[in-house]
């Protein structure tokens, strides 16, 4: 199962300290605010990245899982298919 890491833009308030913990998949832009490299977090950075994630101050930053994703994403086009038939 592939990991990604992702930032809520509106929840963020440019702390930096994600970029400063995994500086190997965040950069900070010229704001202070993350930019996230959006490649599948390798099993040797996934505890770095647990750890960002517990440590961001404005909750700002999750870990995703493609597996779950796409699962939401066809549960959700389920319940809309549904609603558009009239079976809800």
């Amino acid at each position: 199962m592939s990991q990604q890491l992702r930032v809520d833009p509106t929840a963020c308030t440019g702390h930096g300290l994600c970029a400063e913990l995994l500086p190997e998949h965040i950069a900070l832009d010229e704001w202070g605010y993350p930019v996230i490299d959006g490649q599948p977090l390798p099993a040797a950075t996934r505890r770095q990245a647990r750890q960002a994630v517990t440590a961001c101050p404005a909750l700002a930053l999750a870990l995703t899982s493609e597996a779950g994703r796409d699962s939401a994403a066809s549960a959700v086009g389920a319940a809309v298919q549904r609603k558009l038939r009239g079976n809800a």
